[in-house]
Formats: C-alpha cells, structure tokens, sequence
C-alpha cells in the first residue's frame, strides 16, 4: 500500500536500475548496510543478477540522497549517521510534511483514500499488537510514503522522501533503546485518516505533531 516512491522505468535499462536502487537503499536506511561500509558494484550486481551499469546508476542516485559517498580512488562507502542531524531534518520534515497531509486531504483519489483507510486498519489490527520497534519502523516507513504519494506532488513526495529515510536511519541507531513506540502507531492511525475522510487543517496539524513527537522519542535515549 506504500506510495511507489520510484521514478517508473522507460525502458530495461531503466527498470533495472530502479530496482538496484530500491534493494540498496532500503538497505542504507535500516542499516543492513552498515555506515561507513564500503560498496563494491561488481558484487552487489552479481548478488542482484544485475551489470555493473544499472548498479553504478542505483549508486547515483543515492549519492544524491545522501546515503553514499564516492571518493576517487577509494570506491563508494555508506554514509556515516549523524544524530546532530536530527534537528536540521526535523525543520525541514516539520514544515513539508503538514503540506503533504494537506495536500493529500484534499486532492487524493477515491481509490487513494480507501487504500489509506486500508492501511489504517492494518496498523490497528497488527501494528498495536506488537512491541518489536523494527515492525513501528516498517509502518512508519510505509505510512510515509503512502502519504507522501497521495499528495499528489513528485517534487514534494522526491524531496520528504529523502528526508524521511534519513530520519529512519537516525532512528535505526537507537532502535534497541527506545521505549514502547504504541502511541507512535496510533499517530499514524489517527493521521491516515483525517486525511482519508479529507480532513485537511486536522491533517496539517497531525502530520506537524507527529515530527515534533517524533524528535522527542529519539532525543530521550540520546
């Protein structure tokens, strides 16, 4: 139900491309990749069945988003996770991820917003019944990006996008010493939807107080 947060494929090259970015950047931000890790191309395109073309062009494009590093003759390394981050992240994401709430509320498909009051159900019925943070991250991410879709804008939901898994890679540093993250579900439930049943002012200021609370859970176990 998550949003497809990647640029759809034209043509072989393309897809194949997108899929080495899909697999390695989700990597990068639950940390299976470990920061500071280096990545050799050959050897993830042997993993994946994939050249070292479509490899090359993944790795491109997350050196944009800033989960890789390239140094000439030293090769491609995960990018360290910076926890003094979290405050410039968090202003960014505080102020663009009310707007993609709106936006959402209000200009989001019949069949968008039944996929979102989907999800919401989903998390009630699963996500409350588990204390595994790892399972809160895997909503959180999916919730996200679901929104970030539904607003209806590429640049807003590209930008947040980015933003978004750099939070959940400062997230994944402190995972293990978080406390209950239930209350973090339900946000997610009450935001999906408001913007479901278009909701839009309430949505704004759901989607503002969940980064705020978001920031406050990590600071607490920093």
């Amino acid at each position: 139900m998550a949003g497809n947060t990647e640029v759809r494929p034209h043509d072989a090259a393309g897809s194949l491309a997108d899929r080495a970015y899909a697999v390695l950047r989700d990597r990068l931000i639950v940390l299976d990749i470990a920061p500071g890790s280096p990545i050799n191309d050959e050897r993830v395109g042997t993993e994946l069945g994939l050249g070292r073309t479509p490899v090359r062009e993944a790795l491109k494009r997350l050196e944009a988003d800033h989960l890789v590093a390239a140094y000439s003759r030293r090769g491609t390394f995960a990018t360290p996770v910076d926890i003094t981050d979290l405050a410039e992240i968090s202003e960014i994401r505080e102020r663009l991820e009310p707007l993609a709430a709106s936006r959402a509320a209000r200009l989001a498909s019949p069949a968008t917003r039944a996929e979102l009051r989907a999800l919401a159900d989903t998390l009630e019925e699963r996500g409350l019944q588990s204390g595994d943070p790892r399972d809160a991250m895997r909503y959180d991410m999916q919730v996200h990006r679901s929104i970030y879709s539904a607003s209806g804008s590429r640049h807003l939901e590209d930008t947040l996008v980015r933003y978004d898994n750099l939070a959940t890679r400062i997230w994944c540093v402190v995972l293990d010493r978080l406390p209950s993250v239930s209350e973090h579900v339900v946000e997610h439930i009450h935001l999906l939807r408001l913007i479901a049943d278009g909701h839009a002012d309430a949505a704004e200021a759901a989607a503002r107080q969940h980064v705020v609370e978001f920031e406050r859970l990590i600071r607490s176990v920093l």
